[in-house]
C-alpha cells in the first residue's frame, strides 16, 4: 500500500501561466447550436478555457512561471538541484522536456532533470517523489515544471469533450525546512481501466498512419473524432471517482491521525462541477473551502489542482495552513495528499 509520510519539505512558491487567448464556452459553436453549448456549460460549470496559439508549448507556459518564481524569490539558478516536468503533451517524443528547460532556465548541468507522464493525478504524484528524493538525499531546492496544451488532444467536434479541457502551465518552488512539519501521501493505479480515458493511436503499440488520422463518425449522437483523438467515458470516469476518491481521502485520513475536518482548504481535480459537486456533498465539506477554479479555465489535468491554487488561494496561505491535495483521473491513477503549507509566496496569473 503506497502511503508515504515525509518531514520538513514543502512548497515555497508557487506560479501559474495561461495562455491570454480567452475561450468563451457559450460561443464556442462552430460545430455545434447555441443551445447544446448552454446545456455542457450549465452541466460542467465551464465557462471559459484558455487555448494556446499554434506555436506555444506546455513547456513555455511553465518556463515564464518559473521564471517569474525565481526572480520574485531572488533564487539563484545554481540552488536548483532537481527539476521535474509534469505533462502528457511534451515539446517532443525525444528528449525529455526536463531537459530541455534545465537549460532554457539557465540552471546548473549538475541539476537533475526527468519528467513525468501520467496525467489528472500527476502534481500529486510529483509532489511525493520530490519529497522523497529532498528528505532522503539533503537535496535543498527544487523545481516541479508541470503544464498541459490540452486543447490539442481532444476533437472539436466530439460534444463528449470539446467544452471541457484548456491549457495552463505551473511552477513550484520546493525547499527543505523544519517549518513545514509532516506531509502525508497515498497513491494509487488500476491500469485495468486504461480505456475509461485515452488517445489509442499515436504511440509504439497503435502507431500513427492514415487510418488513425482519419476522422469518423463515433455514436448515435454524431460525435466525430479520429484515434489520434482523446476518449472519455464521461459516465465511468464518474462512477470510479465517486468510489475511489472518498474512500482514499479516508484511508488517508487514518494512516495520518489527521481528522479531514480539521484541513483549512481542499483542492480537487478540476474535472467538472458535477463531479465534484457530488464529492463534497458525500465527504460532507464545507463549500467555502473548496475552492474551485474550473469555471475560469476548464479542465486542464494535472495543472489543475496548482492552477486553483494560484488563482483561488493567492493570500491565503501566508500563514500555516493545512490543505488536501487530491487527484484522480486518466490511467486511472488516484492520488490524494495532505500537505502544510507555510508562507507560501504566490504571485499573480501571468498571461502570454
Amino acid at each position: 500500500m503506497a502511503l508515504l509520510k515525509f518531514e520538513g519539505v514543502g512548497v515555497r512558491g508557487l506560479a501559474g501561466c495561461v495562455p491570454k487567448d480567452i475561450i468563451d464556452n457559450l460561443k464556442y459553436n462552430e460545430y455545434f447550436s447555441d443551445q447544446e453549448a448552454r446545456e455542457v456549460t450549465e452541466k460542467t460549470g465551464i465557462l471559459q478555457r484558455r487555448f494556446a496559439p499554434p506555436g506555444m508549448t506546455a513547456s513555455d507556459l511553465c518556463y515564464h512561471a518559473a521564471e517569474a518564481l525565481l526572480n520574485d524569490l531572488s533564487v539563484e539558478r545554481s540552488e536548483i538541484e532537481l527539476l521535474i516536468f509534469i505533462s502528457q503533451t511534451p515539446d517532443y517524443r525525444m528528449p525529455a522536456t526536463s531537459v530541455i528547460l534545465q537549460h532554457r532556465l539557465n540552471l546548473s548541468m549538475q541539476t537533475m532533470a526527468f519528467d513525468i507522464n501520467l496525467g489528472c493525478s500527476a502534481f500529486v504524484y510529483g509532489l511525493s517523489v520530490v519529497f522523497s528524493l529532498m528528505e532522503k538525499s539533503g537535496l535543498k531546492k527544487a523545481l516541479i515544471l508541470d503544464g498541459e496544451t490540452r486543447s490539442r488532444v481532444y476533437s472539436p467536434k466530439d460534444r463528449t469533450t470539446a467544452f471541457l479541457f484548456g491549457d495552463a502551465g505551473v511552477a513550484a518552488l520546493i525547499e527543505r525546512d523544519p517549518k513545514y512539519g509532516g506531509s502525508y501521501f497515498s497513491l494509487n493505479s488500476d491500469g485495468s481501466r486504461e480505456d475509461l480515458i485515452k488517445i489509442k493511436a499515436g504511440g509504439y503499440r497503435y502507431p500513427t498512419s492514415q487510418e488513425t488520422l482519419a476522422e469518423q463518425v463515433v455514436d448515435e449522437h454524431g460525435n466525430i473524432r479520429s484515434e489520434e483523438h482523446g476518449f472519455m467515458n464521461g459516465p465511468d470516469v464518474f462512477n470510479f471517482a465517486l468510489r475511489e476518491v472518498p474512500a482514499d481521502i479516508q484511508r488517508l485520513s487514518e494512516y495520518a491521525g489527521i481528522d479531514i475536518r480539521d484541513l483549512d482548504y481542499y483542492l480537487f481535480h478540476q474535472a467538472n462541477n458535477y463531479m465534484n459537486g457530488y464529492l463534497i456533498k458525500k465527504l460532507k465539506l464545507p463549500h467555502d473551502k473548496v475552492p474551485s477554479s474550473i469555471a475560469k479555465f476548464g479542465n486542464t489535468s494535472s495543472v489543475s489542482i496548482p492552477i486553483t491554487i494560484v488563482s483561488e488561494l493567492k493570500g491565503e496561505l501566508t500563514d500555516k495552513k493545512k490543505v488536501m491535495l487530491c487527484g484522480f483521473g486518466v490511467g486511472m491513477s488516484w492520488a490524494t495528499s495532505f500537505l502544510e503549507f507555510n508562507n507560501c509566496y504566490i504571485p499573480d496569473l501571468i498571461e502570454i
